[in-house]
């Protein structure tokens, strides 16, 4: 490997090497803490033919129905209610525009005014390739697939038709047989939408539950598919859990404060009138993603080859009772928004958006970083902002300021550090090294521990402000896939700051800066092989990280590493970093000056016998 000498840098030591493990073990702990975390917090649904320890039990599945459109023996017919043709009913406010079908009365098109699909269209929320197959939103989900297919075919007969302008009531009445059908959607100003459903066999109400089916219709990558979840909140307690973790068909009883399906930027949320007398039922499917190619001049998903199977997550949810009474959420998982959107007790549909493990830490960054948007763009409120790159870049020097006290502290520790580096050196020679097995390694270990106190060291100085930018930096590295106000983003060359850098220009540029930081950093007690190893290490998987990741991220990282340069550069020259740069010019001379074990001082060879 060649050399790369770098002049803050000198002889071997073991104090700043100690500091270096502590350093990566608290960033192993970080990251397998992590995983158990998620493992705590997205348990796994269960079929309602499965043991279970979930706190809402599952439930047995409904006795199975006539056959559709079917008769039970004495049963009274009811007078047939059916329309005669397919027609189509508008509902749009200044948020949403919907289209319901009454074959089914359900819906065939929900666009969301405020956002734009990757061709620029406005973004239709129904995923049409996955609901061709499984079933479009706010159809009735039942345990009879027969009775199900009827009701999400059958011609029901609509209030109205053409285009209603919101605040306004749509209604759809459907009877065949022994079966009657009523469905009344109540739309607002906001993306709330209020449903009243029953589905009556003989006059009695029968489990048929409000459903939201077949995932999003801006999912159209692998990564999307895997950001689904299944989001509940009970009694004030939100879990959220991950696709892989779903089980198709498994039905849970309430109460539920709220129950829905997101993914990473958009969610469908119900929240039932009556939390206690809720039940869900999660649906998990698989679809063929290279089969459902997005058509670029509609914006809507269609139909072609492929063999590449990704889960497709929904949900039905509704009353025990079988009368279903709930308000729907169909929206961006926006802050503000969430926030303006209550359940039934009153609490908010806030934890939806999950920043995950550092969550708290990523939700302060976001609101600092929105503050920060706020004041360089005060009246730009649209969604496809180009200032959000600025704001990252000056949000990220702000906090490299206030990290500055911090580095100045760690540097004043690890020159204290360095002072006192030949006393501990001569205890270490004084027991000779012992290995950590021997007894007398405690003993040299205590006097150790005993130099630094006296000289007011404290072990861990040296990596504070590394152990404080690491959650910061994990939870900035959750938070950009999460916020919808990034979605899209535009800067200079980058599409969009949610996603990977096109050209790979930052993840390069985070390499060189990622190896200049390290360079200029002065660590004058790391072990030089491990010093070299670091300088390719870190830089190399820093790149890797941002290669095909949110480029946000990189560009947070990049101002960061930058930041740190410049920091460490006008650091050096001050008394603390020159002080720190004599020592190691000291010890560096020492260890050359200093005979190698086999040669005499006089440079001749020793020749030692056997024994």
């Amino acid at each position: 490997m060649p050399e790369f000498r770098n002049p803050n840098q000198g002889g071997g030591g073991s104090q700043d090497n100690r500091s270096f493990l502590i350093m990566m073990i608290v960033m192993l702990g970080v990251i397998f803490g992590l995983q158990y975390w998620r493992s705590q917090h997205n348990p796994q649904t269960a079929s309602p033919n499965e043991q279970t320890s979930i706190s809402a039990p599952a439930t047995s599945a409904a006795p199975a129905s006539p056959a559709a459109g079917g008769t039970t023996p004495g049963s009274a017919a009811t007078p047939a209610v059916a329309a005669a043709a397919e027609t189509s009913t508008v509902v749009e406010n200044e948020l949403y525009r919907i289209t319901f079908s009454n074959r089914g009365g359900q819906v065939t098109s929900w666009i969301l005014k405020k956002y734009k699909d990757p061709e620029g269209h406005p973004l239709d929320l129904v995923h049409h390739g996955a609901s061709a197959l499984y079933g479009y939103p706010l159809s009735l989900y039942t345990y009879d697939d027969g009775l199900t297919k009827q009701l999400a075919s059958a011609l029901y007969v609509a209030s109205a038709s053409g285009t209603l302008q919101a605040p306004a009531t749509l209604t759809f009445k459907y009877a065949a047989g022994n079966l009657s059908v009523s469905k009344t959607f109540t739309f607002g100003a906001d993306y709330v939408v209020h449903a009243d459903t029953v589905v009556l066999r003989d006059g009695a109400p029968i489990r048929a539950l409000l459903s939201w089916p077949a995932g999003f219709g801006d999912m159209d990558t692998a990564m999307a598919y895997a950001s689904e979840q299944v989001d509940t909140s009970t009694n004030g307690k939100d879990e959220h859990t991950a696709s892989k973790k779903v089980s198709g068909g498994a039905t849970l009883n309430g109460p539920f404060d709220f129950a829905g399906v997101s993914d990473q930027y958009f969610a469908a949320v119900f929240m039932p009138t009556q939390p206690d007398d809720a039940s869900l039922v999660t649906l998990e499917n698989k679809i063929d993603i290279a089969k459902v190619k997005r058509n670029k001049e509609t914006g809507t998903t269609v139909a072609t080859q492929g063999t590449k199977l990704l889960p497709v997550l929904g949900i039905a949810a509704g009353s025990l009772s079988g009368h279903n009474e709930t308000r729907i959420f169909v929206g961006p998982k926006a802050i503000d928004v969430l926030k303006s959107i209550h359940t039934a007790d009153g609490s908010s549909l806030e934890p939806v958006l999950d920043f995950g493990f550092f969550g708290p830490i990523g939700k302060y960054l976001f609101l600092g970083l929105r503050a920060v948007h706020s004041a360089i763009a005060p009246h730009d409120n649209g969604v496809h902002n180009y200032s959000w790159g600025w704001a990252i870049v000056i949000f990220t020097i702000l906090i490299n300021l206030a990290l500055l006290p911090l580095r100045v502290q760690g540097m004043k520790s690890a020159l204290k550090m360095q002072r006192i580096q030949p006393q501990i050196d001569a205890i270490k020679a004084k027991f000779k090294n012992p290995k950590a097995t021997d007894p007398k390694a405690a003993e040299m270990n205590a006097e150790v521990m005993a130099m630094q106190k006296a000289n007011g060291v404290s072990m861990l100085g040296g990596c504070i402000p590394s152990l404080v930018q690491l959650p910061l930096l994990f939870a900035f590295f959750t938070m950009m896939t999460k916020v919808v106000e990034l979605r899209q983003a535009h800067f200079f060359w980058l599409p969009d700051l949610s996603s990977a850098d096109p050209y790979h220009i930052l993840p390069i540029m985070m390499v060189a800066t990622s190896f200049l930081a390290q360079f200029y950093t002065p660590s004058p007690g790391v072990d030089p092989q491990q010093q070299k190893m670091m300088a390719f290490m870190m830089p190399a998987f820093s790149g890797y990280m941002t290669w095909n990741y949110a480029s946000g991220l990189a560009l947070y990282w990049n101002i960061g590493n930058i930041v740190m340069i410049v920091q460490q550069l006008v650091m050096n020259q001050t008394s603390l970093g020159r002080e720190m740069k004599d020592i190691a010019a000291k010890r560096a001379r020492r260890k050359a000056a200093a005979p190698k074990p086999g040669i005499r001082a006089s440079g001749s060879k020793t020749i030692q016998g056997r024994r």
